[in-house]
């Protein structure tokens, strides 16, 4: 079955923490206006709220000297995304770069209450959901409830963090079916473009160690929610090699 990309959440109380299963201009951003192009396959990109969340807005801009999607997050946390479907090999590669204005004070992604980051590229992967454990199915059957839409079989985040070591993988503070790689960490790189080539399925593997399902979708997550905080980035186009 297709899944699209969503959040799920599990109680009332972790509503206001849970993530993809489950999202002023920049220093150095302009905000003169260029179109999106529509990705080869047809499927455009699209904003995706969580209930109960003020959502990050995301334009198209000018962004060190680049065309990207600009996310500015005020306490909220929000997708965008676009509907994919691709099998994933050995030789599948994802591209993806961006670039942040500044970390976050006070986020760790490591604990719920403070799990907020300037910058998620987000994959959403297929699966046989009845393979999962109760608790996941029912966790499941409430997201689709509050959303109106299935999330994904298993959802692979590549994050920025203040605290985590590089190369860690950190598991969803509300769900297992989501896991974290930190790709870059401290405050060494910011307002500087920084790029990245991840082996999709060896990443998979590591984090859930199993065999990924077919990729159905991609997404960009700037959140500061739960720290009460504001972030801002701008995010180059996610490129899948197959």
């Amino acid at each position: 079955m297709r899944m699209s990309l969503s959040l799920c959440m599990h109680t009332q109380h972790s509503r206001r923490h849970f993530l993809v299963a489950s999202a002023t201009a920049l220093a150095g951003c302009t905000t003169t206006m260029s179109p999106p192009s529509v990705p080869a396959d047809g499927f455009e990109w699209q904003p995706f709220n969580i209930p109960g969340k003020r959502a990050t807005a995301y334009t198209r801009a000018r962004c060190g000297g680049r065309d990207a999607w600009v996310a500015r997050a005020n306490a909220s946390a929000s997708l965008l995304r676009r509907r994919i479907d691709r099998p994933v090999t050995n030789t599948t590669m994802a591209e993806f770069s961006w670039w942040v204005q500044a970390t976050i004070a006070g986020a760790d992604l490591r604990y719920s209450e403070t799990a907020d980051s300037p910058v998620r590229v987000v994959f959403a992967f297929n699966g046989d959901v009845s393979r999962l454990s109760m608790r996941n199915r029912l966790q499941f059957h409430l997201a689709e409830t509050m959303t109106g839409q299935s999330p994904p079989y298993a959802t692979l985040m590549y994050v920025w963090d203040n605290q985590a070591a590089l190369e860690s993988v950190l598991q969803g503070a509300r769900s297992d079916r989501v896991r974290k790689i930190v790709v870059e960490q401290g405050d060494g790189k910011v307002r500087q473009w920084r790029s990245y080539k991840r082996p999709l399925r060896a990443d998979f593997q590591r984090a859930f160690g199993e065999e990924p399902g077919r990729l159905i979708g991609i997404g960009y997550l700037t959140d500061s929610d739960n720290t009460a905080t504001q972030a801002q980035a701008c995010y180059g186009d996610v490129v899948v090699h197959a």
